[in-house]
């Protein structure tokens, strides 16, 4: 996989390998995915008597997203983050947004759907019908797509002076670094403040325990942070900012 080609690599490789991210984010990405959405919706209520059927409950995460009501629920959210955004910020003097990056600002639902919302760490990416798409692999191919509605929120902080800080349970190294800020770009996020990613290493109860901190940083810098976004509670707990927005995400969760 992508992850594994680079270990060990000297600089001269690095620098090869964020050439290519640079030219990928100028380049057509192949939409390709390894299963369709529905035809029509699935309409079977579940039996609320029985534990939760697996196979019925993903049949209504692919109706939720694909007839339209995951992104009306999303861009609802973020309408009234940025609502509130723009309302606040002129009345502060560094003012600042925060934002999650996976499913907040970058979609990756076409890995989503490739493996049947199994969560898959290693190996490579294969979008194709009957393959799968390592985690790691599909992060450093920078191909998640822009969620819009966040984007604009994005811009419209920036029209108004807000700070954007991009805080994420990715792992920091030099590759994923690299390739999420060229996933960024390529989906028109440009002009950032911070972009923080999890330390390698760090062992923390929640992802929360190591996001609410990195917050009280950005605060320590003279920051007020109008808003946190994100699509898991522990992107969104732990204080320091004024409100929190919550996108839904019906894909995983992360504790």
């Amino acid at each position: 996989m992508i992850a594994s080609k680079f270990r060990g690599r000297p600089p001269s490789a690095i620098a090869a390998f964020a050439g290519a991210l640079a030219l990928l984010a100028i380049l057509p990405v192949d939409i390709a995915t390894a299963a369709e959405c529905p035809s029509k919706p699935y309409r079977q209520v579940l039996e609320p008597t029985q534990p939760l059927n697996v196979g019925e409950l993903k049949r209504q995460v692919l109706d939720y997203k694909c007839f339209g009501a995951y992104d009306r629920d999303v861009a609802n959210v973020l309408h009234r983050a940025r609502r509130y955004l723009e309302a606040r910020a002129p009345y502060l003097r560094k003012p600042a947004l925060v934002l999650d990056i996976d499913e907040t600002s970058l979609s990756n639902w076409r890995q989503l759907l490739a493996n049947d919302f199994g969560y898959i760490i290693e190996g490579d990416c294969d979008l194709r019908p009957n393959f799968a798409c390592g985690t790691l692999a599909w992060e450093e191919s920078a191909q998640a797509d822009v969620i819009k509605p966040t984007l604009d929120l994005f811009n419209a902080a920036k029209r108004k002076g807000v700070a954007v800080f991009f805080i994420s349970g990715r792992i920091e190294d030099e590759r994923e670094r690299l390739a999420t800020e060229a996933n960024l770009r390529r989906a028109g996020y440009d002009g950032w403040t911070g972009l923080v990613l999890k330390p390698r290493g760090l062992s923390v109860p929640t992802i929360a325990d190591f996001k609410a901190p990195e917050r009280a940083r950005i605060e320590k810098l003279g920051y007020r942070i109008i808003a946190n976004v994100g699509d898991q509670w522990s992107d969104l707990r732990g204080g320091h900012a004024e409100r929190i927005f919550r996108v839904p995400n019906p894909f995983y969760f992360i504790r």
